[in-house]
């Protein structure tokens, strides 16, 4: 019996691969690209079967990842997954042809409900204020290229208490 293919498509680099390993341990074969370069290259070598997208990367948007995947000979299913989700995103995204769209932080669990049309697990319905928080800081963080300084002017907080609520681990859910 063949090992199904996915291909992980994320600029974060720690992130793409604890979701390799993740769906390793779930005997899939993992092929991964950090750019939508890198994934067009990815999906004609190895014609995955599944796709996890992030939406937005350098280099390019995740929604072209998906019209690329889409238009292959044989369109793998596309979950597009995204720190910045907005419902005009999620429609396009859909449109476009994916068959869910998950907000990150999505464990490897999640990722494969939805990829195969199911539901997540209900434990994940309703993140912590803590884990709302910490996610709410990496977004500015990451909208001010890693810049620290620029990113605590724009939460109006000091540069140090900022440092210190991202030194620390994701709260759980």
């Amino acid at each position: 019996m063949k090992a199904v293919r996915i291909l992980i498509v994320d600029d974060d680099e720690s992130f793409r691969l604890a979701l390799r390993n993740a769906f390793l341990r779930r005997g899939y074969e993992v092929s991964l690209a950090g750019s939508p370069v890198e994934a067009e290259t990815a999906a004609h070598a190895a014609a995955p079967d599944y796709a996890v997208v992030d939406l937005r990367m350098p280099g390019g948007s995740g929604l072209d990842v998906v019209r690329t995947l889409r238009a292959l000979p044989r369109p793998p299913q596309v979950v597009v997954l995204t720190g910045y989700g907005t419902i005009g995103t999620a429609v396009e995204a859909m449109r476009l042809g994916a068959i869910n769209y998950l907000n990150k932080p999505a464990d490897a669990a999640e990722i494969e409900a939805a990829l195969q049309g199911k539901r997540p697990p209900a434990e994940h319905d309703v993140p912590s204020l803590d884990r709302q928080e910490w996610e709410y800081l990496n977004r500015v963080l990451a909208d001010c290229s890693g810049n620290i300084s620029e990113a605590a002017r724009r939460l109006k907080m000091h540069r140090r208490t900022l440092q210190r609520k991202l030194q620390k681990h994701p709260p759980k859910e």
